[in-house]
Protein backbone atom coordinates (compact mmCIF):
# COMPACT_ATOMS: atom_id res chain seq x y z
CA UNK A 1 0.00 0.00 0.00
CA UNK A 2 1.18 3.03 -0.86
CA UNK A 3 1.24 6.29 1.32
CA UNK A 4 0.71 9.58 0.64
CA UNK A 5 3.48 12.07 1.05
CA UNK A 6 1.50 14.84 3.36
CA UNK A 7 0.97 18.31 1.26
CA UNK A 8 1.97 21.32 2.50
CA UNK A 9 -0.14 23.53 4.79
CA UNK A 10 0.55 27.15 3.46
CA UNK A 11 -0.35 30.37 5.72
CA UNK A 12 -1.34 33.04 3.43
CA UNK A 13 -1.47 36.74 4.49
CA UNK A 14 -3.85 38.47 2.28
CA UNK A 15 -3.33 42.31 3.41
CA UNK A 16 -5.76 44.16 5.09
CA UNK A 17 -8.90 44.16 1.97
CA UNK A 18 -8.18 45.55 -1.11
CA UNK A 19 -7.48 42.91 -3.27
CA UNK A 20 -4.74 44.31 -5.66
CA UNK A 21 -2.43 44.09 -2.41
CA UNK A 22 -2.16 40.49 -2.74
CA UNK A 23 1.65 39.77 -3.52
CA UNK A 24 2.53 37.51 -6.05
CA UNK A 25 2.95 34.70 -4.43
CA UNK A 26 0.04 34.38 -2.31
CA UNK A 27 -1.99 34.75 -5.73
CA UNK A 28 0.17 31.88 -7.38
CA UNK A 29 -0.52 29.91 -4.40
CA UNK A 30 -4.26 30.90 -4.01
CA UNK A 31 -5.12 29.41 -7.45
CA UNK A 32 -2.77 25.89 -7.59
CA UNK A 33 -3.82 24.76 -4.09
CA UNK A 34 -6.64 22.32 -4.24
CA UNK A 35 -7.74 23.27 -0.43
CA UNK A 36 -8.55 26.67 0.96
CA UNK A 37 -9.58 26.99 4.31
CA UNK A 38 -10.64 30.57 6.25
CA UNK A 39 -11.87 31.65 8.86
CA UNK A 40 -15.88 32.97 8.81
CA UNK A 41 -18.45 34.51 11.09
CA UNK A 42 -21.11 32.58 13.03
CA UNK A 43 -23.48 33.54 9.90
CA UNK A 44 -21.20 32.22 7.97
CA UNK A 45 -19.76 35.24 6.46
CA UNK A 46 -15.98 35.41 5.53
CA UNK A 47 -14.22 39.24 5.38
CA UNK A 48 -10.85 36.82 4.32
CA UNK A 49 -13.02 34.75 1.37
CA UNK A 50 -14.11 37.68 -0.25
CA UNK A 51 -11.27 39.98 -0.50
CA UNK A 52 -9.86 36.77 -2.74
CA UNK A 53 -12.69 35.75 -4.29
CA UNK A 54 -12.33 36.53 -7.47
CA UNK A 55 -9.19 34.26 -7.59
CA UNK A 56 -10.48 31.43 -6.06
CA UNK A 57 -11.33 28.90 -9.31
CA UNK A 58 -14.50 27.12 -8.83
CA UNK A 59 -13.07 23.33 -8.55
CA UNK A 60 -11.51 23.77 -5.14
CA UNK A 61 -12.45 22.60 -2.08
CA UNK A 62 -12.84 24.79 0.85
CA UNK A 63 -12.88 24.16 4.67
CA UNK A 64 -14.96 27.31 6.46
CA UNK A 65 -13.81 27.74 10.16
CA UNK A 66 -16.44 29.31 12.16
CA UNK A 67 -14.80 31.60 14.59
CA UNK A 68 -16.55 33.53 17.71
CA UNK A 69 -14.72 37.00 18.03
CA UNK A 70 -12.91 35.98 21.58
CA UNK A 71 -10.04 37.09 23.42
CA UNK A 72 -9.24 33.66 24.44
CA UNK A 73 -9.02 32.64 20.43
CA UNK A 74 -6.09 30.20 21.43
CA UNK A 75 -8.20 28.22 23.56
CA UNK A 76 -11.62 27.52 21.27
CA UNK A 77 -12.08 24.35 20.14
CA UNK A 78 -12.70 25.59 16.29
CA UNK A 79 -9.41 25.40 15.81
CA UNK A 80 -9.08 21.92 16.87
CA UNK A 81 -11.89 20.93 14.66
CA UNK A 82 -10.15 22.90 11.88
CA UNK A 83 -7.21 21.34 12.22
CA UNK A 84 -8.76 17.89 12.40
CA UNK A 85 -10.27 18.50 8.99
CA UNK A 86 -7.06 20.22 7.73
CA UNK A 87 -4.86 17.71 8.83
CA UNK A 88 -7.19 14.69 7.04
CA UNK A 89 -6.39 16.97 3.86
CA UNK A 90 -2.49 16.94 4.64
CA UNK A 91 -2.38 13.62 5.37
CA UNK A 92 -4.38 12.66 1.97
CA UNK A 93 -1.33 14.45 0.07
CA UNK A 94 -3.54 17.71 -0.22
CA UNK A 95 -1.79 21.15 0.11
CA UNK A 96 -3.81 23.72 1.99
CA UNK A 97 -3.84 27.27 1.89
CA UNK A 98 -5.45 28.59 5.26
CA UNK A 99 -6.38 32.36 4.33
CA UNK A 100 -4.94 35.16 6.90
CA UNK A 101 -6.31 38.99 6.70
CA UNK A 102 -3.35 41.13 7.20
CA UNK A 103 -0.24 39.01 8.15
CA UNK A 104 -0.69 35.43 9.41
CA UNK A 105 2.11 36.63 11.66
CA UNK A 106 0.78 39.38 13.29
CA UNK A 107 -2.22 39.03 15.59
CA UNK A 108 -3.59 36.74 13.04
CA UNK A 109 -5.58 33.81 12.79
CA UNK A 110 -3.42 31.45 11.17
CA UNK A 111 -1.40 31.38 13.98
CA UNK A 112 -3.50 29.07 16.20
CA UNK A 113 -3.93 26.70 13.75
CA UNK A 114 0.20 26.65 12.92
CA UNK A 115 0.57 25.89 16.67
CA UNK A 116 -1.89 22.80 15.78
CA UNK A 117 -0.10 21.59 12.87
CA UNK A 118 3.26 22.62 11.66
CA UNK A 119 5.06 20.00 13.65
CA UNK A 120 3.25 18.00 11.85
CA UNK A 121 3.59 19.04 8.23
CA UNK A 122 5.46 21.04 6.03
CA UNK A 123 4.39 24.61 6.34
CA UNK A 124 5.33 27.76 4.27
CA UNK A 125 4.11 31.31 5.49
CA UNK A 126 3.12 33.68 3.23
CA UNK A 127 3.41 37.29 4.57
CA UNK A 128 0.94 39.95 3.54
CA UNK A 129 0.77 43.73 4.36
CA UNK A 130 -0.72 44.42 7.76
CA UNK A 131 -3.64 46.98 8.35
CA UNK A 132 -1.62 48.52 10.58
CA UNK A 133 0.58 49.98 7.66
CA UNK A 134 -2.17 49.74 5.23
CA UNK A 135 -3.99 52.33 7.68
CA UNK A 136 -0.84 54.67 7.47
CA UNK A 137 -0.83 54.55 3.97
CA UNK A 138 -4.32 55.44 4.27
CA UNK A 139 -3.99 58.20 6.26
CA UNK A 140 -1.20 60.05 4.63
CA UNK A 141 0.85 59.64 8.17
CA UNK A 142 4.26 58.45 8.58
CA UNK A 143 4.17 56.09 11.31
CA UNK A 144 7.65 56.06 13.08
CA UNK A 145 11.33 58.39 12.33
CA UNK A 146 14.71 57.62 13.05
CA UNK A 147 15.24 55.82 16.16
CA UNK A 148 11.74 56.35 17.66
CA UNK A 149 9.85 53.25 18.76
CA UNK A 150 6.33 51.49 17.24
CA UNK A 151 4.14 49.85 19.95
CA UNK A 152 0.91 47.97 18.66
CA UNK A 153 -1.62 47.84 21.30
CA UNK A 154 -4.84 45.69 21.74
CA UNK A 155 -7.64 47.97 22.62
CA UNK A 156 -9.02 44.72 24.68
CA UNK A 157 -5.93 45.27 27.49
CA UNK A 158 -7.83 46.47 30.75
CA UNK A 159 -7.71 49.99 31.64
CA UNK A 160 -5.14 50.30 33.46
CA UNK A 161 -2.54 47.83 31.29
CA UNK A 162 -3.53 50.29 28.11
CA UNK A 163 -2.75 53.71 30.15
CA UNK A 164 0.62 51.91 31.28
CA UNK A 165 1.25 51.21 28.14
CA UNK A 166 0.23 54.45 26.38
CA UNK A 167 2.10 56.54 28.69
CA UNK A 168 5.30 57.87 26.76
CA UNK A 169 4.81 56.05 23.71
CA UNK A 170 6.68 57.87 20.02
CA UNK A 171 4.16 55.73 18.03
CA UNK A 172 1.62 53.55 18.53
CA UNK A 173 -1.04 51.72 16.65
CA UNK A 174 -4.10 50.75 18.74
CA UNK A 175 -5.87 47.70 17.21
CA UNK A 176 -9.09 45.80 17.94
CA UNK A 177 -10.69 49.13 18.90
CA UNK A 178 -14.35 48.17 18.07
CA UNK A 179 -16.36 48.68 21.81
CA UNK A 180 -13.08 49.67 23.72
CA UNK A 181 -13.74 52.94 21.58
CA UNK A 182 -14.82 55.54 24.49
CA UNK A 183 -11.93 53.68 26.97
CA UNK A 184 -9.73 54.14 24.73
CA UNK A 185 -10.45 57.65 23.81
CA UNK A 186 -10.19 59.14 27.16
CA UNK A 187 -7.07 57.47 27.84
CA UNK A 188 -6.03 59.28 24.98
CA UNK A 189 -6.99 62.92 26.87
CA UNK A 190 -5.60 61.66 29.87
CA UNK A 191 -2.17 61.41 28.40
CA UNK A 192 -2.64 64.33 25.59
CA UNK A 193 -2.62 62.17 22.88
CA UNK A 194 -5.55 62.68 21.39
CA UNK A 195 -4.75 65.62 19.08
CA UNK A 196 -2.62 63.23 17.03
CA UNK A 197 -4.73 60.55 17.21
CA UNK A 198 -5.56 59.05 13.99
CA UNK A 199 -8.90 57.03 13.41
CA UNK A 200 -9.53 54.79 10.13
CA UNK A 201 -11.96 52.13 9.73
CA UNK A 202 -11.55 48.94 7.32
CA UNK A 203 -8.80 50.36 5.67
CA UNK A 204 -8.21 49.90 2.02
CA UNK A 205 -11.85 48.32 2.02
CA UNK A 206 -14.03 49.68 -0.78
CA UNK A 207 -16.58 51.12 2.61
CA UNK A 208 -12.77 52.56 4.53
CA UNK A 209 -13.78 55.58 6.60
CA UNK A 210 -11.48 58.09 7.56
CA UNK A 211 -12.76 60.72 10.72
CA UNK A 212 -11.50 62.92 13.05
CA UNK A 213 -11.26 61.27 16.24
CA UNK A 214 -13.29 63.50 18.20
CA UNK A 215 -16.86 63.18 16.21
CA UNK A 216 -16.78 59.25 16.04
CA UNK A 217 -19.85 57.56 17.97
CA UNK A 218 -18.70 55.28 20.04
CA UNK A 219 -21.55 53.22 19.89
CA UNK A 220 -21.02 52.50 15.84
CA UNK A 221 -17.32 51.80 16.08
CA UNK A 222 -16.55 48.27 14.17
CA UNK A 223 -14.18 45.92 15.15
CA UNK A 224 -12.17 46.58 12.34
CA UNK A 225 -10.91 49.98 13.02
CA UNK A 226 -7.63 51.17 14.73
CA UNK A 227 -6.29 54.34 15.69
CA UNK A 228 -2.73 55.48 14.80
CA UNK A 229 -0.58 57.70 16.75
CA UNK A 230 2.05 59.20 15.05
CA UNK A 231 6.10 60.23 15.60
CA UNK A 232 5.96 63.32 16.32
CA UNK A 233 7.18 65.33 12.96
CA UNK A 234 11.13 65.42 13.14
CA UNK A 235 12.83 67.72 10.38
Amino acid sequence: MTIATPGRLYGVGIGPGDPELLTLKAHRILTSVPVIAYPTQKNGASVARAIVAQFIPPDRAEIPIPLPFSTQRSALPEYDIAAEKIGDRLNAGQDVAVLCEGDPMLYGTFMYLFQRLAHQFPTEIVPGISSTLASAAMLGAPIAYRTDVLSIIPATLDETTLRDRLSGVDAAVLIKVGRHFAKVRTILAELKLLERALYIERATHPNQRIIAITEVDPAEVPYWSLILIPSQIQV
